[in-house]
């Protein structure tokens, strides 16, 4: 039932040091996309003080996210809850931040769309994105390849322009705050809420 994502162990210390400096000091994270299940129980271990929400849509995913849950017992990971950021509405009513890494570029543009809003819509305080972009339609020649083998996969997916995310985030009442520059050509995007929101 344990799945293992290789690159997870590759990038979770540079993602868990961002995380370390723009989540809130105490709270509930929500974890869109959790895949197998290793980010949430390190990053619930490397901040304790922290309640993680791991979700996914899969039912294998959500499988593998239990049995490392099980393993690590820890008291500040919750059962992981069967989420689609596509749906209009989340099993989840409230969050004070958001964590999605590696989905955007794998899954439809109206995944992005429901996953800004819809952490939006619990009232995250903060939005932390994790993944490969197009910079002003620039990034290294490794995230051009990927994404012509993700668009071989399904039309659908892809590397997305950031400036499209962040356009789409604002719509909802996001924020643009900034982002760190990762190994591997990704990037931590990061939002904030918006004042007047």
């Amino acid at each position: 039932m344990k799945q293992h994502a290789p690159a997870t162990e590759r990038n979770r210390e540079p993602i868990r040091d961002v995380l370390g400096r723009v989540l809130p000091a105490n709270g509930t994270v929500l974890e869109v996309a959790s895949g197998s299940g290793e980010h949430a129980v390190y990053f619930a271990a490397q901040l304790p003080r922290l309640q993680w929400q791991p979700s996914d849509p899969d039912p294998i995913a959500l499988a593998s996210i239990e049995a490392w849950r099980a393993e690590a017992a820890l008291p500040n990971v919750l059962a992981p809850i069967q989420l689609d950021a596509t749906s209009a509405t989340w099993p989840i009513t409230a969050a004070d931040a958001v964590v999605c890494c590696n989905m955007i570029h794998i899954s439809p543009w109206d995944a992005t769309l429901g996953l800004v809003a819809g952490s939006a819509r619990i009232g995250a305080k903060v939005l932390v994105l994790y993944g490969p972009y197009l910079v002003d339609g620039e990034t290294a020649p490794s995230n051009l390849e990927f994404d012509r083998s993700l668009r071989n996969r399904d039309p659908r997916w892809g590397v997305r322009e950031l400036r499209e995310v962040e356009a789409a985030a604002i719509a909802v009442g996001w924020e643009w705050s900034h982002m760190v520059t990762m190994p591997a050509n990704n990037l931590t995007v990061i939002f904030e809420r918006a004042t007047s929101a």
